[in-house]
């Protein structure tokens, strides 16, 4: 993992996001020096998933999507889960920090069913991306190019398909992050 110190990353998710989505790019970025903080909704702690029918761990949030502060931070991640991205995908606070990372250009990486949220924000057109497949046809449907990697990166914007594509999905982050090109 590239050496990350001083980096600022905010991970936005609601309650039944995708735990392994989540809790792998976190510590991940942790482990490489990044601060990494998530955020809910409310600031309550958040129910993770697994495979979106199997309730694991609370987990414990850094505040509200109204605390996260674009200028403040070097990346914002948005994990998947089902239930997740569709909540995240009708939260004005969480459209509107998804357009103000792409604006300023941050690495803004997004896996599985999160890129429902981009399709809402107005975000997908002209864009190369991936996602879990059965969103294929909404990236389409909003004017994205939908490609069956397990990363794509277009320009700020990074996703991948599941939580198999983790160590990708994680070294695509940490790569843009350290400044590198990807």
């Amino acid at each position: 993992m590239t050496h990350l110190t001083g980096k600022r990353v905010a991970i936005i998710a609601s309650d039944y996001f995708e735990e392994a989505e989540l809790v792998t790019p976190r510590d991940a970025l942790r482990e490489g020096g990044a601060e990494v903080k998530v955020y809910s909704p409310t600031g309550e702690p958040i129910q993770a998933m697994q495979g979106d029918v199997e309730q694991t761990q609370k987990v414990e949030v850094d505040g509200s999507l109204d605390d996260v502060v674009v200028d403040e931070i070097d990346a914002l991640v948005v994990p998947g889960g089902t239930v997740n991205a569709d909540h995240l995908r009708t939260d004005t606070t969480a459209q509107k920090l998804v357009r103000q990372a792409a604006g300023a250009g941050k690495p803004l990486a997004v896996i599985c069913h999160g890129p429902w949220l981009l399709v809402s924000a107005h975000l997908v057109e002209g864009r190369r991306l991936t996602s879990w497949p059965s969103l294929a046809d909404d990236v389409r449907n909003a004017g994205g190019s939908w490609i069956d990697d397990e990363v794509v990166i277009d320009d700020y914007l990074i996703t991948s398909r599941k939580p198999d594509d983790l160590p990708a999905f994680v070294e695509a982050i940490s790569t843009a992050l350290a400044g590198a090109r990807v």
